[in-house]
């Protein structure tokens, strides 16, 4: 009996460990953000429930409540610092993840990123994604002086991620699986689909074809101009 009891042991599969998720929303935000100025409602950084990065139909709260693929676990409304808007916790249908997402005030879009990379090389989290505007467009910022211990991957989703971004996230020890080539709209559908193929353990071509997918579909364009705005990196 022990004999069995020992070998049922080890044959059964050790259960995989959920995957972490932290996806920081800058919100859009015409008053302080160099950016094309939007509907002003959609605009205003300091309310999320209409802002085009978290309210809006393509904003993450909006376009995840909304998915089969992911699930609201919880709600903060009352974060505990006056930069963070809104806090939501996803778990995702296999039951094998939980995503939490921050949406940020607009005006604070600075802190939002040096908290994203924060995040990166704390080992806290698998995958930490940056949603929003393109910061370093409008203002420097020091790299982060620590490193990842693990290698966390990292999507940042904004104008021309890879020239701006790739190299810091690389020296800060992270590896990121998909960054944008062009001037672009990060709606929150590209990281969806994207998740699913991350989640799967499939290579980073498979997350470039999931993203551009998504935004073809999204911008009603063709397949292939659409993937052309993400980067190819090495699989």
């Amino acid at each position: 009996m022990i004999r069995l009891l020992f070998f049922l042991v080890l044959a059964t599969p050790l259960a995989a460990a959920e995957k972490r998720i932290k996806v920081f929303v800058g919100l859009c935000d015409n008053a302080t953000q160099g950016i094309v100025k939007v509907g002003a409602k959609i605009g205003d950084g300091d309310k999320p429930a209409d802002n085009l990065y978290w309210g809006c139909s393509d904003g993450l709260k909006s376009h995840f409540k909304a998915s089969r693929r992911w699930k609201l676990e919880k709600t903060e409304a009352a974060t505990g610092d006056p930069r963070i808007l809104e806090r939501l916790t996803f778990r995702h249908a296999s039951g094998d993840a939980v995503l939490v997402a921050e949406a940020w005030r607009g005006s604070a879009l600075k802190e939002c990123y040096i908290a994203f990379e924060a995040s990166l090389v704390s080992g806290e989290q698998d995958l930490v994604a940056f949603i929003g505007h393109n910061v370093l467009m409008d203002t420097p910022i020091k790299p982060v002086a620590a490193k990842a211990k693990s290698r966390p991957e990292a999507i940042v989703l904004c104008c021309l991620s890879d020239r701006y971004f790739r190299e810091r996230l690389t020296d800060a020890g992270a590896r990121p699986v998909l960054l944008t080539t062009q001037l672009m709209y990060p709606g929150s559908f590209i990281l969806h689909d994207a998740l699913e193929p991350w989640l799967a353990g499939k290579d980073r071509d498979a997350l470039r074809d999931a993203a551009g997918l998504a935004y073809a579909k999204n911008q009603k364009i063709k397949a292939a101009a659409a993937k052309g705005v993400f980067a190819r990196l090495d699989p």
